[in-house]
């Protein structure tokens, strides 16, 4: 198994697509941070309630910090991953059905499964590498540009986390990003299985996403009742990380939508991937 993971990582890293979402993350964050170097500020005073909050209490210190910034990226930046991400893991199956080389692998001796697991590890480690690359630049190039400090989160008002309690929040809301980017190269691999073309899981993919975004998140009756049972509703569930106290109910169940998500993608890719006639 180890053997076939080897070999995936080395078709895999081996294409320059590969590297377009690390390329973009080590391009845009290096132009936020200066942006808002260069803006002196004056986006946090923006910020709405920043205002009221100065008029009302005593501030010592600056909340334009690199925890501040950080958690900024992160609502930006990862609503465009799931790209980057589909534009991978859906390239995993179908981009050898259209190199013609699919067939040619499925004759060796390891069994599909095996196969499809070997194509699965591969991708939740692009995804846990690149989420995690986001986290170690973002952190790291916020701290040392802007320092570190209390952190200032909008939720429903206004919350400020002492330093060391919003990095513990950032422990726990990147690997919560981790796993619901993994559901999402979950559903890119079950569309890489159903089509030979290597287009096509990465624009069903992302249509699927889109769809489920814009029902989760339009203010309708109907939309209501439905959006619970969306993933992309718990694909969110790093941003409860900043809340205060912690939801720890809401993100156990937000964890369970996600894995039960993520596992109904993965068998049915499985089953269709073993039961598949592969002409290519």
């Amino acid at each position: 198994m180890l053997k076939l993971i080897q070999l995936e990582w080395i078709k895999t890293f081996g294409k320059l697509r590969t590297y377009i979402g690390f390329a973009a993350v080590f391009a845009v964050l290096p132009l936020i941070y200066i942006g808002l170097n260069l803006d002196k500020g004056h986006f946090l005073m923006r910020t709405q309630g920043y205002e009221i909050l100065q008029q009302n209490f005593f501030m010592v210190g600056n909340l334009l910090n690199g925890f501040f910034v950080s958690q900024l990226v992160m609502y930006f930046l990862m609503v465009h991953i799931p790209f980057f991400i589909v534009l991978v893991a859906g390239d995993l199956v179908a981009g050898e059905a259209t190199a013609g080389t699919l067939r040619m692998i499925l004759v060796r001796p390891p069994s599909r499964s095996k196969i499809l697991a070997a194509k699965v590890a591969i991708g939740f480690i692009y995804t846990i590498l690149l989420v995690l690359c986001l986290a170690v630049l973002s952190l790291g190039l916020g701290a040392i540009l802007f320092g570190t400090g209390d952190l200032l989160v909008r939720a429903e008002g206004l919350l400020i986390l002492p330093g060391d309690t919003a990095f513990i929040r950032f422990l726990i809301a990147y690997p919560l990003a981790m796993l619901a980017m993994c559901v999402i190269a979950s559903l890119a691999l079950l569309f890489s299985v159903l089509v030979e073309n290597a287009i096509g899981p990465i624009v069903g993919s992302m249509a699927v996403v889109v769809v489920c975004l814009i029902i989760s998140e339009t203010p309708i009756s109907l939309f209501d009742r439905i959006s619970p049972y969306l993933f992309t509703t718990h694909t969110k569930v790093w941003q409860m990380a900043f809340l205060d106290p912690l939801p720890v109910c809401q993100i156990t169940s937000s964890i369970i939508f996600l894995l039960v998500y993520m596992a109904v993608f993965l068998v049915s890719a499985f089953i269709i991937f073993n039961r598949r006639d592969i002409l290519s």
